[in-house]
C-alpha cells in the first residue's frame, strides 16, 4: 500500500462526504493522519471491484458548446440515476483538489488565464496554448477522480466533458489561428501517451445547441466570445469528436428542448446495451491496475508531461528554480503538510 501524494489531498473531502473506506491505518506517534490507498496487499487479501458494480456503475460525460446547458442536464441526470455529479473543472482545479485555502498565483497553476484568452486569444506570449495544454492536464486529473470514485464505490459518475472531448477546443483554436501547428503536434503527443492509459466513457451525451444561440446567450452574460470560434467548436464536435467516439462508446444527442426532458433521457439510457468499446472486456485484474493508476495522482499528472521543447509551455532552468523557491516560500509549503511551524503546526518532533 502507498500513502497518497499531494495531488490526491482533499479529493476525499467532497460535498457528498466521505465515500471511501480505508483499507487500514497504522500510526506510531500522534500527528497528521495518513490515509492509506488501495494497493497490492488489499488485492491479495481479496479486495475486488466488480462485485460492487450495478447497472448504473457507468462513466457518463455530457458534452456541448459553451453555455449549452450541459451542466444542468448532467446534474439532473445524476440525481435521477443515483450517480455522482462532477462539474466541469476550471483552471484552478488543482488548487481545489489539494485543499488550498486561497487560490495560488497563476505561475504555480498553469501560468495561464482564461480571461486573457477571451480578451486576447492571439496574445504573443503563448497564453492560448498554455491554457489549452493546462486544461487537458486538469481534465485528465478530473477524469482520474471520476474513475477512482467508480472503482472504489461502484457508484456511477456523470461529468461535464472529458480528456477525450478536450480536443474540440484545440481544433477550434487551430482553425481560428490562435495557436501554431507546432502546438498541435505537441498536444497530440501529450494525448497519445496519456489517454491510452484510461478507458473511454460508457456514454457520451451531446447537447446540440446552434453556435448562434450560444453566442446570444453569452452576450447576455457579458461575454463577447467570437461567433467564429463557437462555430469551430460546434463543427469539431460534429465532424471529429462524435464520429471518433462512435466505435468506442454509446452516443446520445439532444437539442435544447429534448435535453430538458429528463425522464426521456433516462429512458433512452436504460435502453442502451453498453456493448461497445473496451468495457465488456474488463475484469478484476484490469480494474485493479486501473485503480492503482487513478489513485496515484502524481503518476496521472506525469502522463501529461513530455520533454519536448515548445516556447509556449517550456521554461528555462533559472525560471524554474526561481518559481520553485517562490512556491516553497509560501506559508505551509516548505515541508510536507503537518510539519510547517509557519502555519501553526504543533508537536512536529513527535510525528
Amino acid at each position: 500500500m502507498r500513502t497518497k501524494g499531494p495531488y490526491c489531498a482533499g479529493f476525499r473531502r467532497r460535498e457528498e462526504g466521505e465515500f471511501r473506506g480505508q483499507i487500514g491505518a497504522a500510526r506510531i506517534h500522534s500527528g497528521v493522519p495518513s490515509n492509506l490507498q488501495y494497493g497490492w496487499l488489499a488485492y491479495m487479501l481479496g479486495e475486488r471491484t466488480t462485485p460492487r458494480f450495478s447497472k448504473n456503475s457507468k462513466i457518463i460525460t455530457v458534452d456541448g458548446n459553451l453555455a449549452s446547458g450541459k451542466g444542468a442536464l448532467a446534474e439532473k441526470l445524476a440525481d435521477s440515476l443515483g450517480m455522482l455529479y462532477l462539474s466541469e473543472p476550471d483552471v484552478n482545479y488543482v488548487n481545489r483538489m489539494t485543499g488550498e485555502k486561497e487560490l495560488l498565483d497563476t505561475r504555480f497553476n498553469g501560468n495561464c488565464s482564461l480571461e486573457k484568452f477571451y480578451a486576447d486569444p492571439m496574445s504573443p506570449d503563448g497564453n492560448s496554448y498554455r491554457l489549452q495544454s493546462w486544461m487537458y492536464h486538469v481534465r485528465t486529473l478530473h477524469y482520474a477522480d471520476a474513475f477512482e470514485h467508480l472503482l472504489t464505490t461502484g457508484q456511477g459518475v456523470i461529468m461535464e466533458r472529458s480528456p477525450y472531448s478536450d480536443m474540440v477546443f484545440l481544433e477550434a483554436m487551430t482553425k481560428q489561428g490562435y495557436i501554431r501547428k507546432q502546438c498541435v503536434a505537441h498536444y497530440n503527443e501529450l494525448k497519445d501517451i496519456s489517454i491510452c492509459e484510461f478507458l473511454p466513457p460508457h456514454l457520451v451525451i451531446y447537447v446540440d445547441v446552434p453556435a448562434e444561440d450560444v453566442h446570444k446567450k453569452l452576450l447576455q452574460t457579458g461575454k463577447d466570445i467570437p461567433l467564429a470560434y463557437l462555430k469551430s467548436i460546434e463543427e469539431s464536435y460534429k465532424k471529429s469528436f462524435l464520429p471518433k467516439m462512435t466505435d468506442h462508446c454509446e452516443i446520445l444527442a439532444y437539442d435544447t428542448v429534448q435535453a430538458q426532458d429528463i425522464e426521456k433521457v433516462v429512458e433512452d439510457i436504460e435502453y442502451l446495451k453498453f456493448e461497445k468499446g473496451p468495457w465488456p472486456l474488463q475484469d478484476d485484474v484490469s480494474f485493479h491496475h486501473l485503480r492503482m493508476l487513478v489513485e496515484d495522482k502524481q503518476r496521472v499528472a506525469s502522463l501529461t508531461c513530455t520533454a519536448d521543447f515548445l516556447p509556449e509551455v517550456t521554461i528555462g532552468a533559472h525560471e524554474y528554480d526561481e518559481t520553485y523557491h517562490a512556491y516553497k516560500s509560501l506559508p505551509g509549503k516548505r515541508y510536507a503538510p503537518g510539519y510547517n511551524v509557519d502555519v501553526g503546526d504543533k508537536n512536529i518532533w513527535l510525528k
